[in-house]
């Protein structure tokens, strides 16, 4: 019911945990006055038979006075609540975005995207409730007791205090009986929750696609389905609650029964004001208890919530890579296998070698390990065996910093922040000034286009939907530039664009590749028939190697997809001519 965890990694959370418990105590011996005045203007009429305001103004001015003070004690405690779970939040967030930096950009390797964003927003969010009420409740829910019987004690009754105190501990007994059950059903909730929330983010992100094949209907039954598995689970907790209130409720009032009918029998005994002090206070012994147990399913979705957060934080972190390029030198692939599984292998041993200031491509059918190729070399992905060397230094010793400062990626669907076509130039050179992201964007040809609109503060819309499909790979290209590194790679960056954009970006390619390392990864061969050298992969292994002419020659997998493409692209040119 308590994971030492959390406060370890969250000390600061403690002063108002302390500050919540003691206020909270504060409030009960503001009730206890309260209701010993009240008891004892009662015992007055009793014994007189009259009321008169001057008789018992001071009485009336003490629980007036309380009220208020008790007022302000519950206000300050829910202020400690929330500094409490607010500085957990911020703690918790922190320690989770500093280990998705430390895991670097393999952290896909362990973790999905959704997954992390479920932890750190609703996961977190839970441990709120848990630091903030159930936390606090724990502690108090102990005290308080105490404090009454105490209380008890000191007016006439210890026996009648020590009974109410013994039967206290049944709330927390019935409590544990239904942990085990609760732990396991929450862990399954949890794990149901997030795997409903990564098909729903999978299905948003892709409804354009949906819609464009008429499949939303699938993925809606799909999601039903899912959703019911969810709606079940959910039933289930809530019915274990239920279940667990009942009982709680049972031990609370029946005890609190128990605690009247002992002062009843001993009502002679007590005198007038301390028995009604005690008969209204006998509730009191169990309702922080019973406060405790409604805030149960809080503590347990919080726990549920953590182990998630710290399966994630104990995750082994990529040991520190001191390496740095000074040159980027020759680039080298040497027996290199990898797979995303052991059930199945992705490269069989590939051997690529990449001279400096030259312009090498990678070409082959879909499928057949281009794109794991440039993820490796981006650090993304971590080889199963083999070598990837740069400049002679191996990639697994070079510190993703270096690697990050010495290439730049550019994939087929680019990602552009909502801001100014500015801000997202600036991502790649922040010292870069106008005259420097103008000359880019003239040379990527997007220069006339954007002094139409609003220059460089033009805004740039959700996914880039301001903008054609040519247009935001032009825009790509021109924040690659201003990256300014001496390796990129190129991965199917003209596909699916008009031809315009992809003459102006293999244009500026081929003039890269005067001064910079360029790896170009694509389907389509007559983009790649200038290059220094091509590497054709077929099943994860590279079939054969060399220029386009060279190639040609072999009449083998190269000749062949060269002469498919070819029929395709002139198919139909005769019969029109």
């Amino acid at each position: 019911m308590f994971d030492k965890r959390l406060m370890k990694v969250c000390p600061e959370s403690r002063k108002y945990i302390i500050g919540n418990v003691l206020l909270q105590w504060f409030e009960l011996v503001c009730n206890a006055l309260i209701f010993y005045e009240l008891a004892g203007i009662i015992a007055g009429l009793v014994s007189g038979g009259s009321f008169s305001l001057q008789d018992n103004a001071v009485n009336i001015a003490i629980v007036l006075s309380t009220v208020i003070i008790r007022f302000i004690a519950t206000k300050f405690a829910v202020k400690m609540s929330f500094l409490a779970s607010k500085t957990v939040k911020r703690k918790m967030r922190g320690m989770i975005y500093g280990k998705l930096l430390k895991l670097g950009s393999a952290y896909r390797e362990s973790v999905t995207t959704a997954e992390l964003v479920q932890e750190s927003v609703e996961g977190v969010d839970q441990l709120e409730s848990y630091f903030g009420q159930y936390v606090p409740q724990f502690f108090y829910a102990f005290l308080a007791p105490v404090t009454l019987f105490v209380m008890f004690g000191l007016l006439g009754s210890w026996t009648v205090g020590l009974v109410l105190l013994i039967c206290v501990p049944l709330i927390p007994g019935a409590i544990v009986m239904v942990q085990k059950i609760a732990k396991k059903l929450l862990a399954r909730y949890w794990g149901q929750y997030t795997e409903l929330g990564s098909t729903f983010l999978e299905n948003l992100q892709g409804m354009t696609t949906l819609k464009t094949y008429q499949t939303d209907g699938f993925k809606n039954e799909q999601m039903n389905a899912e959703s019911d598995k969810f709606r079940f689970v959910t039933m289930k907790v809530l019915t274990m609650q239920l279940n667990s209130i009942i009982i709680m409720d049972f031990f609370t009032y029946g005890g609190a029964a128990v605690g009247i009918a002992l002062v009843a029998s001993k009502f002679a005994e007590l005198g007038i004001q301390p028995a009604l002090f005690m008969i209204l206070m006998s509730a009191e012994f169990f309702l922080p208890m019973r406060r405790l147990g409604s805030y149960f399913h809080v503590a347990m979705n919080g726990m549920a919530a953590s182990d998630k957060i710290f399966k994630f934080l104990q995750l082994p972190e990529p040991a520190k890579k001191p390496g740095v390029i000074e040159n980027i030198g020759e680039i080298r692939f040497s027996d290199v296998h990898f797979s995303y599984d052991e059930s199945r292998e992705i490269l069989h041993g590939i051997d690529i070698s990449i001279p400096e200031h030259s312009f090498t491509c990678i070409v082959g059918e879909s499928g057949c390990g281009k794109s794991t190729v440039a993820s490796l070399l981006m650090g993304r992905n971590t080889t199963g065996s083999g070598s990837i060397t740069i400049g002679g230094k191996n990639i697994g010793e070079i510190s993703e910093e270096s690697l990050m400062n010495s290439l730049t990626y550019i994939g087929h669907n680019s990602f552009f922040f909502e801001g100014t076509v500015r801000e997202n130039l600036l991502i790649s050179n922040p010292d870069a000034d106008d005259e420097k992201l103008w000359s880019v964007l003239e040379r990527c040809r997007l220069s006339e286009f954007l002094k139409a609109e609003n220059g460089l503060d033009t805004e740039l819309l959700e996914n880039t939907i301001n903008l054609s499909g040519g247009q935001r790979q032009r825009l790509a290209l021109a924040r690659a530039i201003l990256h300014d590194t001496p390796f990129y790679i190129f991965d199917e960056a003209t596909s699916s664009i008009d031809v315009e954009s992809e003459e102006t970006i293999l244009g500026l390619i081929h003039e890269m590749t005067e001064t910079k390392t360029v790896i170009m990864i694509s389907h389509r061969l007559a983009n790649v028939k200038d290059a220094d050298c091509i590497y054709v992969m077929e099943n994860g292994s590279i079939a054969e190697h060399g220029t386009h002419s060279e190639l040609l020659k072999n009449n083998s997998v190269y000749a062949a997809l060269w002469e498919r493409q070819q029929e395709l692209e002139n198919y139909g040119k005769g019969e029109s001519a």
